[in-house]
């Protein structure tokens, strides 16, 4: 079996989840290729509200590329290409407009650390373990990971993941802010499913708002699209969710927001 990632749904929440159990959810080829077309799936799904990203079962969030590939993927031009497939998947999960979470268990190493990285939010088990380890595979590390690693923990924490490839439990993860918050395994899913609908009660086009501003300042001053942002702020004083919110607050009662 080559894996899967496939959507689960719950109300407005949606589940992305890497589906590779033999292999600690390890990401194969296929796997790769199948992101955007999910990613673009949730982006069109007016319903969904929030993304959370989890691995199958209960040994890994997701344990790395499979390295059983490497030596047809990964080397020459069929390394060159592989590097593009990453690059189409790790952009397609940053360019989604509504927030992302992830939940993450067990085994969040190499690409299941840049996997997580793409999220808005991240939330880990006690025993979740993360490690950046190209230095141990001989690998060159993309740039793209390595700017999320300093926009998250610095330039100093990421030197020490880099060069080092340690492994790093989840309350150093914590420490270092790789990780927003750590809860005990049994609780995760339930933490992580209650921040999910405190987010999806909220304005839609406000959150969207918030997550373009997010990503445009994260950028350098020349590169931001400030157009974007001030499109998405006009947006939400234009919806009909603006008014109910309005609406909600003098009648003192919980808005009923549509997203429109």
């Amino acid at each position: 079996m080559s894996g899967e990632v496939r959507i689960e749904r719950d109300g407005p929440i949606a589940r992305v989840v890497f589906d590779h159990e033999t292999r600690r959810n390890a990401i194969t080829v296929d796997m790769w290729e199948a992101i955007p077309g999910v990613v673009r799936t949730l982006q069109e799904d007016s319903g969904v509200r929030v993304v959370i990203m989890r691995g199958a079962g209960s040994e890994a969030f997701v344990s790395g590329a499979d390295i059983s590939e490497f030596e047809q993927t990964r080397t020459g031009n069929a390394g060159r290409e592989y590097d593009a497939m990453t690059t189409r998947a790790f952009a397609a999960l940053r360019r989604l407009e509504k927030p992302l979470v992830a939940s993450i268990h067990g085994f969040c190493i190499g690409g299941g650390a840049a996997i997580a990285l793409t999220a808005d939010l991240r939330y880990a088990a006690d025993d979740a373990r993360f490690a950046v380890p190209p230095a141990r595979l001989g690998l060159g590390y993309h740039t793209a990971g390595i700017r999320a690693l300093i926009r998250t923990v610095g330039f100093s924490e990421t030197a020490d993941l880099l060069f080092t490839g340690r492994r790093v439990p989840a309350d150093e993860a914590r420490h270092i802010g790789l990780v927003n918050e750590v809860f005990a395994k049994d609780v995760l899913d339930e933490n992580v499913d209650q921040l999910a609908h405190m987010i999806a009660d909220n304005a839609p086009l406000t959150i969207r708002s918030a997550k373009i501003s997010l990503q445009e300042l994260a950028k350098l001053e020349t590169e931001r699209d400030t157009a974007r942002i001030k499109e998405s702020i006009e947006r939400c004083y234009q919806s009909e969710d603006f008014k109910e919110g309005v609406r909600a607050f003098l009648e003192k009662r919980k808005p009923r927001f549509t997203g429109e």
